[in-house]
């Protein structure tokens, strides 16, 4: 089953449970879906990892939101926030650990023959799509330049 799709048969659950978190975090994620797939020179069917960069996105969308209301002392809006946050995350796969992420990136470069920091742009191209949704793209950058420099 397609992501899109799956986030379709959770909102209905979730609108038949009443689920009010759940159902506002899901019409968030379809919103944004929608619009992905009617922009401009999109296909007609959105892909599993475009679905995933949109649901990343969104997760650290709301972290960043999260921290600035907790600097505010907003504590109520900032369970709101961390709350839809985990509800984008349930959607995303596992997160690398250091080690995983540093084994992965040498691959590439091994794969890419890239060997100084003039070859970072065309490792990061493949890193980032391969690691969509698995890794920050700040610590795909950060270990890139790590092992080139």
């Amino acid at each position: 089953m397609a992501l899109f799709e799956q986030i379709n048969n959770d909102l209905k659950e979730a609108m038949k449970a009443r689920d009010k978190e759940k159902l506002e975090a899901l019409r968030g994620i379809k919103k944004v879906m929608l619009e992905a797939k009617t922009a401009k020179g999109a296909g007609e069917e959105l892909s599993d990892g475009d679905a995933l960069k949109i649901i990343s996105k969104l997760a650290k969308q709301g972290t960043d939101s999260a921290n600035i209301y907790k600097e505010q002392g907003r504590e109520d809006l900032y369970g709101q926030e961390m709350a839809q946050v985990a509800i984008f995350e349930s959607y995303l796969p596992a997160k690398l650990s250091d080690e995983e992420l540093t084994a992965v990136v040498k691959a590439i470069i091994e794969e890419t023959g890239a060997s100084s920091m003039k070859d970072m742009g065309k490792v990061m191209g493949i890193a980032s799509k391969k690691l969509a949704g698995q890794a920050d793209g700040r610590e795909i950058s950060t270990k890139v330049k790590a092992l080139l420099g």
